[in-house]
């Protein structure tokens, strides 16, 4: 892999990892903000601007952008999670300097059109009624909310219809240009791109882009607890966590070990005793969401109401069993597993891009493939069984929808993990 980086003087990042045998790129630009970076009355501004961006530009109409990027076979979308925004293009080679000229357009040049605003609030609530209708979704955001009450990082990403609603153009517009900064930024490209001549498209695209920082972030405290939510549904969705571990934690490695043969697939302990040798659950599984500052450990599980105390019952003893009784072939293969993952997605020139904004955002630097690997083999049972330890010493986190009425008390949950 061929992976450079440029600083401009403005700030923004430029980083590029050339794959010579495809035919195609993936372009994108990340911007340090998201969720976490709200106010409570700004709850959902993050994702709402990311929808504005495609609403027109002083170049460009929306009807334009988007036949602009399809005249060409392209794909122009975007994301907005905790703690980034991500917009992004795909394209062939040859429109590698399209695709930059429409994302530095988008994110320098937007109207923020009031007309095209009223219009969008209406879908973002549209999509926020959308996942108050999926339990299996908005059962995750009872569970954030819960597990850092009162915080930016616990508040929905989607934001509320209330506070959405409520946005105008100047709060908005606010929002964009304090945190819409060189420094804040990075455009990151994969496939068949070359470097000095990607630096040259940015410098000129983005020469409208503010410097400057835009301060310091609330810091995420984890809290735990619980909330419940009773529908008439056939399932209980349930989910219950533990505060996890940042990015830079020593065992970030050995977490994404320990999840993968705790829940991660077919062949882990929960699939295998819940779904294989009891029937309890279609679909369990569990998850880690590591932040700058923290993280979240969880299982999610679908279930009957009337074998959820069964179901935790599996969960705490695999909890509790696992860090004594796991063997070298568990671990060998959740290792491989994990490395069949990222050295697959080497294949991916928006895996690839991807992964360097990511890296640079989490790590501060981009990972090298090699160490990734090593470190990913150096767990072994003794870590994993100090990840155990460190996971389930905490206060539990639990969020349920459906018929909760035969859930046990959160006294009780806790004390099977005490």
């Amino acid at each position: 892999m061929t992976i450079r980086s440029t600083v401009l003087p403005g700030g923004l990042t430029v980083l590029s990892d050339e794959m010579p045998t495809v035919e195609s790129a993936s372009v994108g630009v990340w911007v340090r903000a998201g969720a976490r970076d709200e106010r409570p009355e700004q709850n959902g501004i993050a994702h709402l601007l990311e929808h504005m961006a495609f609403k027109g530009t002083a170049r460009r109409s929306p009807r334009a952008i988007a036949e602009e990027i399809e005249a060409v076979g392209g794909h122009l979308n975007a994301f907005t999670s905790r703690e980034q925004t991500a917009y992004y293009a795909r394209v062939l080679a040859d429109d590698v300097p399209l695709a930059v000229d429409l994302l530095a357009d988008i994110l320098q040049h937007s109207t923020l059109d009031a007309d095209e605003l009223a219009r969008e609030r209406e879908v973002v609530v549209q999509e926020i009624g959308q996942a108050h209708d999926t339990p299996d979704d908005i059962v995750f955001d009872h569970f954030q909310a819960v597990a850092y009450p009162d915080q930016a990082m616990g508040r929905p990403v989607l934001g509320t219809a209330e506070t959405v609603r409520a946005m105008d153009r100047d709060t908005v517009g606010a929002y964009l240009a304090r945190h819409y900064r060189g420094t804040r930024m990075i455009l990151a490209a994969a496939g068949r791109v070359e470097h000095d001549a990607l630096v040259e498209l940015a410098g000129a695209a983005f020469e409208a882009l503010p410097p400057g920082e835009a301060g310091e972030i609330e810091p995420a405290i984890y809290k735990g607890g619980e909330a419940r939510e009773a529908r008439e549904l056939e399932q209980l969705h349930l989910v219950l966590g533990f505060p996890g571990f940042a990015f830079e934690d020593e065992d970030y490695y050995a977490l994404s070990v320990f999840s993968t043969l705790y829940g991660g697939g077919m062949s882990s302990r929960l699939f295998q005793e819940v779904r294989e040798e009891r029937g309890l659950a279609y679909s369990i599984y569990s998850f880690h969401s590591s932040y700058t500052d923290g993280g979240l450990f969880g299982v999610y599980a679908g279930t009957s109401g009337s074998d959820a105390e069964e179901l935790l019952d599996v969960i705490a003893r695999e909890s509790a069993t696992l860090a004594q009784t796991v063997s070298e072939e568990e671990i060998a293969r959740a290792r491989a597993q994990i490395k069949a993952g990222v050295l697959m997605a080497l294949e991916s020139s928006w895996a690839r891009c991807e992964r360097l904004a990511n890296h640079l955002i989490s790590f501060g630097r981009i990972v090298p493939i090699e160490e990734m690997v090593r470190r990913i083999d150096a767990v072994d049972a003794d870590s994993v069984a100090r990840t155990a330890r460190r996971l389930f010493s905490g206060r539990p986190t639990v969020a349920a929808v459906g018929p909760v009425d035969g859930l046990e008390s959160y006294d009780r949950i806790a004390r099977r993990f005490g």
